[in-house]
């Protein structure tokens, strides 16, 4: 079961961020100061907080520098528009990521996901991929199961849309064009068919990719093609 510690003075902010992040395997915590949070981390097994920085008693910035001196457990600040010394601050101090408010739903479960990902496989000893699973950031596909999962979570993708994913995987960096993608995925001469191509990239990365517009994996070479962007080397 993975802890999750919601601290905002805004009842109502809680309650948004409970509907949002809400899951089997989640267990949802709230606070409502700085020092309410620290209270709960020291009893408790986090496993990451989602932080306001403008809270009463203690705001979350001296609540993240106190955390800080005993825990490594991932910290999300959320902050408003106008906070962007706060924001740099709260990263200097130890924050993993920021949230702007209003929040949208998408962004808020695709961050929380990250950080849980990266906590898990980088600090909680998570084992490694199995043989036959190809994984690039937090995408990973398990060809004996056909299955696609999004840093742990399935994703329905049609048999189409799995197939050009496998492809692309297969060679993370390389460019495949889109009458090569049709001629493998297809098992078909293209015959002016690229455009079909094109509309299954966009549907693999509204699922794939927190922002769409701006992809970080699924990327397009503009004249080329489509590649899967390599995972950089830390």
């Amino acid at each position: 079961m993975l802890n999750i510690l919601l601290c905002d003075d805004d009842h109502d902010i809680v309650n948004a961020l409970k509907i949002y992040l809400s899951a089997p395997d989640r267990c949802l915590l709230e606070a409502h100061t700085g020092r309410e949070a620290l209270e709960i981390a020291a009893r408790t097994e986090l496993h990451l907080i989602l932080l306001d920085i403008m809270m009463p008693e203690m705001d979350g910035i001296a609540a993240l520098a106190a955390l800080r001196q005993t825990s490594n457990v991932p910290v999300i600040l959320l902050t408003a528009k106008g906070e962007d010394c706060d924001k740099i601050l709260g990263l200097d101090i130890g924050a993993d990521d920021y949230i702007t408010k209003p929040f949208n739903p998408a962004e808020v479960s695709a961050r929380v996901r990250s950080q849980l990902r990266r906590y898990t496989r980088l600090g909680g000893g998570a084992p490694a991929p199995a043989p036959g699973v190809v994984r690039v950031g937090g995408i990973a596909l398990d060809d004996a199961q056909k299955l696609v999962t999004l840093d742990g979570e399935p994703v329905s993708l049609t048999p189409t849309e799995y197939e050009i994913l496998k492809l692309l995987l297969s060679s993370p960096g390389q460019v495949f064009s889109p009458p090569e993608i049709y001629r493998r995925v297809w098992q078909d001469a293209p015959l002016g068919n690229e455009r079909t191509v094109a509309v299954h990239i966009r549907h693999l990365r509204e699922k794939l990719e927190i922002d769409p517009a701006e992809p970080r994996w699924l990327k397009v070479v503009w004249g080329q093609g489509y590649k899967i962007e390599k995972e950089k080397s830390q």
